[in-house]
């Protein structure tokens, strides 16, 4: 029997796709499931962004074009994180890829070899340690703690550095805990990294998605100093709807971007041009829908938070941003359901998709091994009969 490569070769699904799926097929059967576990949005991409796609398509923007990306929406991109404070920022520093994890897989191919380090604040979104290992490199996760609303203490990240790290990532607005790291937070960690000349990639996707009084504000502008070792990440899969149209965009040292770039002539070719005209419209266009988005999920926010808040037992802190919340399940994790103990999440995410048909993810997945994740972009109408389900299912627990 033919062996597999070490380690992409043995990488395992995402649990978020595998769990959305699973709920979808139970929806196929004439199931009403809470959807609580999927990381986009529930609302149509905007009316203006399909017509730009529909005119690419008329106009025969269907062949091959540049792997780094169309240079019209290169520009476009440029701008953006120059307004987000990446001083100097240029089309030839950027790349447009398949997704913001097109970008992300990319930068660690190229960044990392075997062996090396990568700081990861934690809880973490669950692809971090999967592409990071499908680069060779090795997950050092810095944990953080809800009582401190996920903040994440540079001194530990400074105590976790050793001669083989090479890279930070960090995540601002965070998924799973939806924390939005303070600006000294972030000044410090760039003060950091260049002290120790570490990579820093900042995964900024959510960046429209916080919650006042919280503010965004991006790492390369809180980090001048660190321009020559940041990569920043982001997209138009969250904040515009458009998570099928895999468009994201990353801008950082041009050495950087040149490289992921021929990695990405050969392992993609380079996203289709119908989706980039999409990306682009949604960049240069009103911000109308935009807006509204954002008030529904401030809405979603506060109904999520009471109706777990109503569920004893679980801790579960308010989100400064992104549309999740983390609510720490550890004492149902000692209860029993037919006469076993449920003993993981994983085993309480299962137990809820069978029996309440609400489907979570697991807080494994993400290193947080006592809490699932719940998404709240989904309706309130949703959110409130899904909820009234896992509260009947978890009182139905018996010690």
């Amino acid at each position: 029997m033919l062996g597999f490569n070490s380690t992409a070769g043995g990488l395992p699904e995402s649990e978020t796709l595998a769990i959305t799926a699973a709920a979808r097929r139970l929806r196929a059967r004439g199931v009403q499931v809470a959807p609580f576990a999927a990381g986009e949005p529930d609302f149509p991409t905007p009316e203006f962004v399909r017509a730009a796609a529909e005119r690419a398509m008329a106009e025969g923007r269907t062949r091959y074009g540049p792997a780094a990306g169309m240079p019209e929406l290169r520009a476009a991109v440029a701008a953006e994180f120059a307004r987000a404070g990446l001083a100097g920022a240029a089309p030839e520093d950027t790349i447009v890829s398949m997704g913001a994890k097109g970008v992300l897989y990319l930068a660690l191919q190229v960044l990392l070899t075997p062996g090396d380090e990568v700081l990861i604040p934690a809880p973490c979104w669950l692809s971090y340690r999967q592409m990071v290992q499908a680069a060779g490199g090795r997950c050092v996760f810095v944990p953080t703690r809800p009582e401190d609303g996920y903040r994440i203490d540079p001194e530990r990240v400074r105590a976790a550095v050793t001669r083989r790290t090479r890279v930070l990532i960090l995540n601002s607005p965070g998924n799973p805990t939806g924390a939005v790291q303070p600006d000294e937070v972030q000044a410090a960690l760039g003060a950091l990294a260049v002290a120790h000349r570490l990579a820093v990639i900042s995964d900024e996707i959510y960046e429209h998605m916080v919650y006042a009084p919280a503010r965004f504000r991006s790492f390369a502008a809180l980090a001048p100093e660190a321009r020559d070792l940041t990569l920043l990440v982001n997209g138009v899969s969250k904040a515009y709807a458009m998570t099928g149209w895999r468009i994201g965009y990353g801008a950082g040292p041009r050495e950087w971007v040149e490289r992921m770039i021929r990695l990405q002539s050969h392992a993609f070719s380079g996203p289709p041009e119908i989706m980039q005209a999409a990306a682009l419209a949604a960049l240069t266009g009103p911000v109308d829908a935009l807006a509204r988005m954002q008030a529904a999920f401030a809405r979603r926010r506060a109904r999520m938070h009471a109706g777990l808040a109503r569920i004893p037992g679980l801790s579960t802190p308010l989100p400064d941003g992104a549309f999740y919340m983390l609510p720490d399940v550890g004492p149902y994790l000692t209860a029993r359901c037919d006469g076993e103990p449920v003993g993981s999440p994983q085993r309480l995410a299962a137990l809820l998709l069978e029996r309440a048909h609400a489907a979570v993810v697991p807080g494994e997945a993400f290193e947080a091994p006592t809490c699932l994740r719940f998404s709240y972009a989904c309706s309130e109408a949703e959110i409130e009969t899904g909820l009234g389900r896992v509260a009947g299912f978890l009182a139905s627990l018996h010690p």
